[in-house]
């Protein structure tokens, strides 16, 4: 295999374009090839038009990447970069040939503790600065550093969803519930930060509530939205958010508390959403993509997603039922561990983040 010339990257050298392994899965062999790395807790990652792409670390760096030069970016906000905080997602809208804005999602520092923020600026043609970058959403500040949430999805509408975590208020913590409350839900902004949807009796943005920690989220073909959260001690679930819906947390889930005590009122109430599909025991779903199809056409629809705890990448089969929703396959190699982001590339390839070596990873037929 012809390998491209090393790169200075952060913490360390790779070889951009080396080869990695090859992984069995039910559509056959796949090549999955390192393409940038030395990265800390790689978080988010967004592609740009032509080759280049950009990648968050939670610490609260922001890497461009073009034609095998990586760059740390300019002008990215003041993160909380503790626990489970720091710079989190970010997003490249459709428009971006002529508005230039990437979106970041981040814990922000704020009184009382932190909050779960998003912001937006335009990248400079060089890649190494978002100049005039806006904090246009902050969320209810809380102590400690859990359960941020914090994806970014462009909405078929051209409004930007923004997912938010529960902040580890727990079982007797009804922030999920409260309408009012920021914790726990799906934001719905437009382009310029305003609130895109207004509900009676809702916090102006709140779109959906009862979300424990969303920790991917992704368009499926037809436009709808898809997250996927974390439960507890079980009970992580695929949903399909809807305006005005409740999906759950604490009141039901499938899982139990660490202590082994049930949570909540069981399993299904009425007037609250069953997931999609769900998972006991927990394997910590992050990331989300829906595959178009591009490059394995037996793939078209299928929910990609990585797994935090059991290091592989995740396939679910909308078209074939399974006791817990989906039939599920699950692609382990040695670079999957704790697979924080999927996305798929321009040309239908599978890209993925790897916390475990601070990797981005391509994957795609062999051949």
């Amino acid at each position: 295999m012809k390998v491209a010339l090393c790169l200075t990257i952060g913490l360390g050298l790779m070889p951009f374009g080396a080869s990695a392994g090859i992984v069995q899965t039910q559509a056959g062999p796949m090549m999955i090839t390192a393409v940038a790395g030395g990265m800390d807790e790689p978080w988010g990652l967004a592609f740009l038009p032509g080759d280049a792409f950009l990648v968050t670390e939670r610490g609260g760096s922001l890497h461009y990447v073009e034609g095998g030069n990586l760059q740390i970016v300019e002008g990215v906000p003041a993160v909380f970069a503790a626990g489970q905080g720091g710079l989190l997602d970010v997003m490249v809208p459709q428009d971006f040939a002529s508005s230039r804005e990437v979106w970041l999602s981040f814990a922000a520092p704020a009184e009382g503790g932190a909050a779960t923020a998003a912001g937006v600026g335009r990248l400079s043609e060089d890649g190494t600065r978002l100049d005039g970058f806006r904090t246009v959403f902050v969320g209810d500040a809380f102590p400690g550093g859990r359960h941020f949430g914090s994806r970014l999805v462009e909405m078929p509408d051209g409004t930007v969803a923004l997912t938010t975590g529960d902040r580890g208020t727990g079982p007797d913590g009804l922030q999920a519930q409260d309408p009012l409350s920021s914790l726990g839900k799906v934001i719905l902004m437009n382009r310029d930060g305003s609130p895109a949807i207004a509900q009676e009796g809702w916090l102006p943005g709140a779109y959906s509530r009862g979300h424990r920690n969303i920790q991917g989220a992704a368009l499926d073909l037809g436009g709808q939205l898809l997250t996927v959260e974390h439960g507890a001690q079980g009970g992580d679930e695929l949903n399909a958010p809807k305006g005005g819906r409740n999906y759950g947390w604490p009141v039901i889930t499938y899982g139990i508390d660490y202590s082994g005590a049930p949570i909540g009122e069981g399993q299904a109430k009425e007037g609250m959403e069953q997931p999609l599909h769900y998972w006991d025991p927990s394997i910590a779903p992050s990331g989300l993509m829906v595959y178009s199809g591009k490059l394995v056409p037996e793939w078209q629809g299928d929910i990609f997603f990585g797994s935090l705890n059991s290091d592989f990448l995740g396939r679910l089969d909308p078209g074939s039922p399974a006791p817990t929703g989906y039939a599920e396959e699950r692609i382990a190699a040695p670079e999957t561990g704790r697979v924080r982001d999927v996305t798929e590339s321009p040309d239908g390839a599978i890209w993925f983040l790897s916390v475990h070596d601070g990797m981005v990873y391509r994957m795609a037929p062999e051949g």
